[in-house]
């Protein structure tokens, strides 16, 4: 039995070899695409987790007495070690590769972020500088997925 030409159906070799190359196109297009999601998914976590890291940093120095209650002196010279800090002015120049509680503990989950600490003179508002401190806490994860959390805060002799 002959079928004629006009009712035949089906592909040709060509036909064949182009929809296979528009399809491997579009799937190389979307796996790149998830790629691209995947990758970046994990930033929103560790931007809050520095965050997070930056203000138990900055509640813990504005707790510290503003005066050295050793000395009864504002910024005398720091103390030895995180667990004998007594005064905000002993943080200045802390930098932890890890972040660590309040003794000096690091904390083995937060091992990748870098903790910097400034504590400085600063007026603010009619507040003169010498009655005034501004904490700056840095917090940077090692990943470089470009995470970087700055926050300030001030803290006034009271």
């Amino acid at each position: 039995m002959n079928v004629p030409l006009s009712a035949q159906r089906g592909l040709s070799l060509i036909e064949l070899v182009i929809a296979i190359v528009v399809i491997g196109i579009a799937v190389t297009g979307i796996v790149a695409a998830f790629s691209k999601v995947s990758s970046s998914s994990v930033d929103p976590m560790l931007q809050e987790q520095a965050i997070a890291i930056a203000e138990a940093y900055l509640e813990e120095i504005s707790l510290r007495p503003f005066v050295d209650p050793d000395t009864a002196t504002v910024c005398p010279a720091p103390e030895a070690a995180r667990s004998l800090y007594d005064n905000i002015c002993d943080y200045n120049g802390l930098s932890d590769v890890g972040a660590r509680d309040q003794t000096g503990t690091a904390i083995a989950s937060l091992s990748q972020f870098t903790v910097t600490v400034a504590v400085v003179n600063a007026a603010l508002n009619g507040v003169p500088a010498a009655d005034s401190l501004r904490i700056d806490v840095r917090v940077n994860h090692s990943s470089g997925h470009g995470v970087s959390t700055y926050l300030s805060g001030y803290r006034t002799r009271e």
